[in-house]
């Protein structure tokens, strides 16, 4: 028999207790200010780190969603923004995650070294589900560039969502839903 999990509430900026009551499975709706970024924002952030030049933007206790929007089309405040594959971030994230990002939005699985650092910071990923960016852009009420306008699409923007529907995919603690679902269905 099923068991009818909960649906939890999260509220960015992130606050620890909110990220230590998540589990691996658990449904989320997110709602506040989270920013995105792909991999030519990524390697961007890096090149100012290795300059130790500070960010433009603060991430501490901030979540980065790894999407590059569409142009938003007439009446609407974004194009459709589905997640993209977060390993591709991996080689950055360990270093975002010890200055403070605490949530990461994508989908697919991600590196022990991401996961570690995870553990190590009380973070978490969430997975958005891909395919439905069209309906993803529906949950962002605001949209602005942050930084990195030369990216286009792979700028950083500062998005505020409301009810943004995803899942846990690694808790704070590192268990991972990549691992826990199919390992229900080994024989």
């Amino acid at each position: 028999m099923m068991t009818k999990k909960t649906k939890k509430i999260l509220t960015l900026p992130a606050v620890e207790n909110q990220l230590l009551e998540l589990r691996a499975g658990d449904m989320v709706e997110l709602s506040g200010t989270i920013l995105t970024g792909r991999d030519a924002a990524h390697k961007r952030m890096m090149e100012y780190l290795d300059k130790g030049e500070a960010l433009p933007f603060d991430i501490v206790n901030q979540g980065i969603y790894y999407t590059g929007p569409c142009p938003a089309g007439p009446g609407k405040i974004i194009g459709s923004c589905g997640p993209t594959t977060s390993y591709r971030m991996d080689s950055y994230t360990p270093r975002l995650l010890d200055l403070g990002l605490k949530v990461m939005i994508g989908k697919g699985q991600r590196s022990p070294e991401v996961i570690e650092a995870m553990k190590r910071n009380g973070a978490v990923y969430l997975a958005a589900v891909g395919g439905a960016a069209a309906l993803i852009a529906q949950c962002v009420k605001k949209a602005e560039v942050l930084a990195f306008e030369d990216l286009g699409p792979e700028a950083v923007y500062q998005l505020q969502v409301e009810n943004l529907p995803l899942i846990t995919a690694t808790d704070c603690r590192g268990n991972n839903l990549y691992e826990i679902g199919p390992s229900k269905y080994k024989l």
